[in-house]
């Protein structure tokens, strides 16, 4: 094993806004909730949704490549420099700017779906 999933973040124009709905939707609370960055789980310490503020954002059109799914996935690693060498072995791609020796690297699957491996320093630190 790799890793464990973590977070799942989701691209949007009003983090808050769209938080709210999830919130309904899967019956969760929010654990952070900036401006730019909120945060949904049921308890502190377990896998969790994101929203990520981005300002020119695009919404997606199904099955239109013009206008993709905009989500990514947080991988929780105990050792960045352990896990990469695995990832990359599968066919992942590190992302330019992402070598962080500790907190999080960016990486691209095999198709170029952007993924983070993260370690608990991250997760103390903040997203």
């Amino acid at each position: 094993m790799i890793g464990h999933l973590w977070t799942t973040v989701i691209d949007c124009p009003d983090p808050s806004a769209l938080a709210a709905f999830y919130e309904k939707l899967l019956s969760l609370s929010r654990l952070e909730d900036t401006p730019e960055f909120v945060v949904l789980g049921s308890t502190p310490g377990t896998e969790v949704v994101a929203f990520q503020k981005v300002d020119d954002y695009r919404r997606p059109q199904w099955s239109n490549p013009e206008h993709p799914q905009q989500m990514h996935i947080d991988v929780m690693v105990t050792d960045l420099d352990v896990a990469e060498p695995q990832v990359l072995a599968l066919g992942a791609t590190l992302l330019d700017g992402s070598d962080k020796p500790i907190g999080y690297r960016v990486y691209a699957d095999p198709v170029g779906h952007p993924f983070c491996l993260v370690t608990p320093q991250e997760e103390t630190e903040g997203i």
